[in-house]
């Protein structure tokens, strides 16, 4: 039996490591390529048994990389059968000052990893969205036929402007095309995210925790584990007469406060520590305060979470403690 050529971009970051170990288990050949900008190869050989021959430093923004990339996959293994594209800048105050960055590490990460697709007839493409790609809508529940998308950071106008590109190479030569748009993703080994910032704070003052906002921020929360395994979940169904899904992925509830996520990491780290809070109801410019996912359309496919946002949170602080802390 013929194992499944996987190539990851951006399989050196937090969701890439446990995809590729997910992807393993399944005895699938796997390439990864990424910039390491945000991720590390070292994060890759703890949490895989992925051998070290089978990642590349890469810059996917560059048309000649991309392509490298592909090559490399073909010549090892002979072919490549899917594309998973994880490659983005995820530091959206950094996309803020300087929009050079979501331009070349999300968008052109995208458009070149389509035009390596149609040279080297790859038919498969899954695409890491976001939650960002909605903008703002309060209090309403986030459904895949909500409209107009009003992104409000560059880092979700880059995403979705990456669906954009995926949709046309979906009618062009694409088989099928899995658009992922993903929630607040928790776990390890964590890189970013509030989790990670509320630990480094206690760190390094563990007597108080200055929190971003005035903490009455609330968003949908999910464990890595749920995400991959509804990714796969997705991207393995036989969709015969459609060439593209878009998804949300998340849990159908209404999310956590990031005032109990500081508490909850507070009683982990120093349970004595005071915790301050800001003035505004956002975190930072282009920070969404609220949101939270209609998962509908997940459930209609066949699969939901297990844990909750709260759940996800306390499961992954305990995690991170334990792994980065202890």
């Amino acid at each position: 039996m013929k194992h499944k050529v996987c190539l990851v971009a951006g399989g050196a970051g937090f969701v890439g490591v446990n995809l590729i170990s997910k992807l393993l288990d399944q005895d699938a050949n796997v390439v990864v390529g990424d910039n390491l900008s945000l991720g590390s190869y070292e994060n890759v050989h703890n949490y895989t048994k992925l051998p070290h021959q089978n990642c590349i430093e890469i810059d996917l923004s560059c048309s000649d990389a991309s392509d490298k990339f592909f090559e490399l996959a073909l010549h090892k293994y002979g072919r490549v059968d899917e594309v998973w594209h994880l490659a983005a800048n995820s530091d959206i105050p950094a996309g803020v000052d300087n929009p050079d960055i979501d331009l070349k590490d999300t968008f052109m990460t995208t458009y070149n990893l389509l035009k390596s697709s149609k040279k080297y007839s790859v038919k498969k493409f899954n695409f890491a969205s976001s939650s960002a790609v909605y903008g703002d809508w309060k209090e309403i529940a986030l459904d895949e036929s909500l409209g107009p998308l009003k992104p409000i950071s560059y880092y979700g106008a880059m995403k979705l402007a990456s669906e954009a590109q995926i949709s046309a190479a979906a009618e062009s030569f694409l088989d099928q095309a899995n658009i992922f748009r993903f929630p607040n993703v928790v776990g390890i080994p964590a890189t970013h995210g509030v989790i990670l910032d509320f630990f480094l704070k206690l760190k390094k003052n563990p007597k108080n925790l200055s929190v971003l906002g005035d903490g009455t921020q609330r968003k949908s929360y999910l464990h890595i584990t749920e995400l991959v395994d509804a990714m796969f979940h997705v991207s393995s169904l036989d969709l015969k007469q459609k060439h593209i899904e878009i998804v949300n992925i998340g849990c159908n509830d209404s999310g956590i406060y990031v005032k109990e996520i500081a508490e909850i990491v507070r009683d982990i780290v120093s349970p004595s520590a005071s915790i301050s809070y800001g003035n505004e109801k956002r975190g930072w410019l282009g920070d969404i305060p609220r949101f939270s996912y209609n998962t509908n359309r997940l459930k209609s496919l066949g699969w939901e979470p297990k844990l909750s946002s709260t759940e996800a949170v306390i499961l992954a602080a305990k995690e991170i403690y334990k792994t980065q802390f202890e």
